[in-house]
């Protein structure tokens, strides 16, 4: 019986907020006050991250070289393998390294 009601209240719930967001009204067009300030934003945002991407480069970087130290003091060489440096190289390596990998899902099947 609790589980029922608990069910139906759900249900009341689910139709309410339904019903709530179809009332809505559909947002306003853009003025090209704003519509400059979303320019300026995305602007901003890909600043940002190119910033991040340097960063993160960087940190790469400095780990794979104190990882070489490391393995030096050792006594083990280390080659390191670059990535590839071409932006139209990088979908087909990633097309490849996908179709060795063990872990690959597996394609989805046509209807």
């Amino acid at each position: 019986m609790t589980t029922l009601r608990a069910l139906l209240a759900a249900g009341i719930v689910v139709t309410t907020f339904g019903l709530a967001v179809a009332k809505l009204p559909p947002a306003p067009p853009m003025d090209d006050k704003a519509k400059a300030a979303a320019e300026e934003k995305k602007a901003k945002d890909a600043a940002a991250a190119e910033v991040a991407k340097a960063q993160q480069a960087k940190a790469e970087d400095r780990v794979a070289a104190r990882y070489i130290a490391e393995q030096k003091a050792k006594g083990k060489t280390v080659t390191p393998q670059m990535a590839a440096a071409a932006p139209a190289a990088a979908p087909a390596a990633k097309g490849a390294a996908a179709t060795t990998t063990k872990t690959a899902a597996p394609a989805p099947a046509k209807k």
